[in-house]
């Protein structure tokens, strides 16, 4: 008798638990994953940019860039909604490094690869650290759930060299 009375208990506790829990938990992801192709002489690094997702490079050869993820769920709880790639854009580099000398930026390419947008231009500068004049390849890629600006760099001297890759870079990039 006295088992059936304990069995019965727990069996009672045991449905009546749900009843009196205080917080319902709910799942959610957090953190967003991407694919992006480096050239084997590059490697990821750290401390070039704080709000960068990736960071890469190769001190030897003087090249450079950083990969910066903005979700379309956080922009638009921050209440920035871009409606176009080209906006996303302009928003970002209109005036990027705009106080530097000689600073010449060309008018992005905009083109679509499926359902990945990419827009790309050049810019040039003069940097009085290292006394030298710099090309940065600045890019944008939008998928359905995010925004990515891909700024790679080098010295002028070694754009032709280098910028192929950086495009390939830029154009690797899917989530």
């Amino acid at each position: 008798m006295k088992k059936r009375i304990a069995i019965l208990t727990s069996i009672l506790i045991l449905i009546a638990l749900p009843i009196f829990a205080q917080t319902i938990f709910k799942e959610i992801k957090a953190g967003h994953t991407f694919n992006i192709s480096l050239p084997d002489y590059m490697s990821k690094s750290i401390g070039m940019n704080a709000a960068s997702t990736l960071e890469y490079k190769n001190i030897v050869k003087g090249v450079f860039g950083i990969v910066i993820c903005d979700s379309k769920e956080e922009l638009e709880l921050a209440e920035m909604k871009f409606t176009t790639i080209n906006e996303f854009f302009e928003f970002n580099f209109k005036d990027y490094l705009k106080d530097e000398e000689n600073r010449k930026i060309s008018e992005p390419i905009t083109q679509k690869k499926g359902d990945i947008s990419y827009s790309e231009c050049d810019l040039y500068y003069f940097d009085k650290d290292p006394g030298a004049d710099i090309y940065c390849l600045l890019g944008v890629v939008e998928t359905k759930t995010a925004f990515y600006q891909v700024i790679s760099y080098v010295n002028a001297a070694d754009k032709d060299k280098y910028k192929p890759d950086f495009q390939k870079i830029l154009y690797s990039i899917n989530d």
